[in-house]
């Protein structure tokens, strides 16, 4: 458990590091900003392609080699990006570093989703709220040595990874199940082709509904931290405090993980969600108010805090027949996270730099729409079964907990 967190704490650091190193990467290089900025992008690439690998061998050939694998990967790609004497190599180094931090990403989250039974919403909670605490410590890292030395703390950071291999027996070897074989039922003389084809929609609707879900609320994220800075300098902040403001944003994204992890013992996933979505949308909407606006931007991070780890044992419970569930959130995810911000752009292009937060309000209006329908949905009464129903017996509704 700590060892995973510490591991979260790493990558959380690692993803932050690169956008305070541009400025020496500029020099050292000799690169414009956007080029400079294709490190981070060979990051993500990397990181969707980790969930993805790891999602087709989990469980394949044993947790523990592939979490293995994955924390020699992401150190192996830092130490490489800190030494790599051309930016091509550099990039590829990124993108290896990129594919570590992918499997930890999705294995840890993936094995905290199933391994702890109705615990698992508040252990990811408090799992991805230590993500936030690197995300903080890094560039505040960078700050403190100066980008110039980013070599060193790059390859500081991969020398800390490495211990990590260490505390990998207690990992367990064998994935826990996670949910249905798609074949299960197949064979069934009540299971026929027209109820598993009604299945098969009932399931890709729910599974749509989750990918809008992770890449709206990711897009949200990303917006705020991208553009609140630029929002509070044009209504009136000066520099310090708009930076300032944007710090205590995803601040509050870190408490507000640890505060709802006491929380989702006693409430279901799908209520938290609801809620978050809910004051998530009141707090972007105050903060078209600029008297309002730092307070209630950081009043988003918190809200917005619970949506991902929460989102994922409830996915898993929704689709339990879905074995490529998590990976296709989690990826999609990280997509929205790079896709978004240029759509973000082009539509405060049009409509100016007030909008800001009236457009995220949008977008979080239609995350809480899509939970209210997912929390209808995913119902047990509502999703189809697979179970053979030779008589008119009421099927249990306690299916999964709430």
């Amino acid at each position: 458990m700590a060892a995973s967190c510490v591991g979260f704490v790493l990558i959380g650091a690692l993803q932050a590091l690169y956008g305070p190193s541009i400025p020496a990467l500029r020099d050292t290089y000799g690169l414009s900003p956007s080029a400079a900025g294709v490190g981070l992008s060979s990051h993500f690439i990397g990181a969707v392609a980790g969930v993805l690998v790891f999602d087709r061998l989990f469980g394949r050939i044993g947790n523990r080699r592939l979490l293995g694998w994955s924390y020699l990967l992401m150190a192996g790609g830092a130490a490489g990006f800190a030494l790599a004497p051309t930016w091509p190599l550099a990039l590829g180094l990124a993108l290896l570093a990129g594919l570590g931090f992918g499997g930890i990403d999705y294995g840890l989250n993936q094995l905290f989703a199933v391994g702890f039974g109705h615990r698992s919403a508040a252990m990811l909670n408090i799992l991805n709220a230590h993500f936030g605490i690197g995300a903080v410590l890094g560039p505040a890292l960078i700050g403190l040595v100066g980008s110039a030395h980013y070599p060193a703390v790059f390859l500081g950071f991969a020398a800390l990874t490495l211990p990590l291999l260490l505390c990998l027996a207690g990992v367990r070897d064998e994935a826990p199940p996670r949910g249905g074989d798609p074949e299960t039922g197949a064979g069934t003389g009540t299971d026929t082709d027209a109820r598993r084809r009604v299945r098969a929609r009932s399931l890709a609707t729910v599974l749509g509904a989750f990918v809008v879900l992770y890449v709206l609320h990711v897009a949200i994220e990303s917006g705020v931290g991208g553009w609140e800075p630029t929002h509070l300098e044009t209504i009136g902040y000066g520099a310090t405090a708009s930076a300032s403001a944007t710090s205590a944003f995803w601040l509050m994204m870190t408490v507000g993980r640890f505060l709802v992890a006491p929380l989702a013992l006693r409430w279901s996933a799908q209520a938290i969600i609801a809620v978050s979505c809910a004051g998530m949308t009141g707090c972007l909407l105050l903060a078209a108010i600029p008297a309002a606006a730092p307070y209630a931007y950081a009043g988003a991070g918190l809200f917005i805090a619970p949506i991902f780890p929460t989102g994922l044992p409830w996915l898993l419970r929704a689709a339990p027949r879905a074995h490529r569930a998590g990976a296709l959130v989690m990826a999609a995810s990280m997509v929205g996270g790079v896709a978004a911000p240029p759509a973000l752009g082009k539509a405060i292009e049009l409509a100016g730099v007030r909008a800001v937060p009236l457009i995220l309000c949008a977008v979080s209006a239609v995350c809480l729409i899509t939970t209210g329908w997912l929390i209808r949905a995913a119902s047990p009464s509502v999703l189809p079964t697979s179970s053979p129903a030779p008589a008119p017996v009421a099927a249990p509704a306690a299916e999964r907990t709430p």
